[in-house]
């Protein structure tokens, strides 16, 4: 019975996942289609004559002259079976669109999950520890304050500042690591910085209050009347029971990130999807905007699906509810 439950709660996660990519799937596909504007007449351009037979003839070439049932039914097949359509501005298809941008997205988001949740564990275990005293009372207002400071404007701000600072320093754009490691890693800085404050700010506090609650608890109480050490009783007995809320925050934390990984790459004129997504959909490329959208959710659901098998595997009473 113990080896049934593991698998019951796997397919369930799993089931929730299909569920969410289908319903994601609709919406994206409704929605680009809500967006003002006859996309026809914008993908044919203000330098070609429109008339109704080239509107007729580009529609029957896209498929958007189908019924839409039938156009989305095309989509979603084509996607099961490998394949996430064809730009219609380049011909391309849209895997590779996707592929050529999403690496410095998914370098931005790492290195900002890696940072702020890196950091999170040593400040909230800080604040828990010096709880009262004014170093933590300090670190807690610069916390909250970091919660409500946007990352885009934070972006703007820390541009300005390293400008007038370091006139020379190279801040905007993108060099891939494996190109020149030392220029990526300087230009990734600020925008790493802008967009993973929220989310340290926010895990900080998460692990301060988990720390409190587990510091009272008896078994560490019991560590102490046995002489353990301050470092083995804050970071073994009690930081190990306070990482499991803290472990599906960051779950939920990394998909928060794609998304504001987007507007962050606008700021710093970094190549990533965010600029992809945005040019598909002014110019109505729906194959690439749809497809993109699409891949950013399984990306955020795939992270949640490894954040609750982690979450069973460190609490398997998770499995038994």
């Amino acid at each position: 019975m113990n080896r049934v439950l593991p698998i019951r709660f796997m397919a369930g996660r799993f089931l929730d996942l299909l569920i969410v990519l289908f319903g994601v799937s609709v919406i994206v596909f409704m929605m680009i289609r809500l967006i003002p504007g006859d996309a026809v007449a914008i993908m044919l351009g203000a330098n070609t004559e429109i008339t109704p037979e080239r509107i007729a003839e580009l529609e029957s070439r896209i498929g958007l002259d189908k019924p839409i049932v039938v156009q989305y039914f095309d989509w979603i097949t084509g996607i099961l079976q490998g394949d996430l359509g064809t730009s219609i501005w380049t011909g391309r298809p849209v895997a590779k669109e996707i592929m050529a941008n999403i690496w410095p997205t998914l370098e931005l988001t790492f290195l900002s999950v890696l940072f702020g949740a890196g950091l999170a564990v040593p400040i909230g275990c800080f604040m828990a520890e010096a709880r009262g005293k004014t170093a933590e009372v300090l670190v807690r207002v610069m916390a909250i304050a970091g919660l409500t400071i946007p990352s885009f404007w934070l972006g703007i701000v820390l541009i300005f500042l390293l400008a007038k600072l370091l006139p020379g320093a190279a801040m905007l754009g993108y060099v891939p690591f494996t190109e020149d490691p030392l220029g990526n890693l300087q230009r990734m800085i600020l925008p790493v910085f802008a967009l993973s404050l929220p989310m340290l700010a926010n895990l900080s506090r998460l692990v301060r209050s988990a720390m409190l609650d587990a510091l009272g608890q008896d078994y560490v109480r019991t560590a102490k009347s046995k002489g353990a050490g301050r470092f083995r009783v804050v970071y073994w007995h009690a930081l190990r029971n306070a990482l499991i809320p803290f472990i599906t925050s960051v779950g939920v934390a990394t998909g928060y990130l794609l998304g504001g990984a987007i507007v962050v790459e606008q700021v710093f004129a970094i190549p990533g999807l965010g600029q992809l997504v945005l040019g598909a959909i002014s110019e109505r490329n729906y194959p690439l905007v749809q497809s993109s959208i699409l891949v950013l959710t399984f990306t955020f659901v795939m992270v949640n699906f490894v954040v609750d098998i982690l979450y069973a595997i460190i609490d398997p009473r998770v499995t038994q509810r």
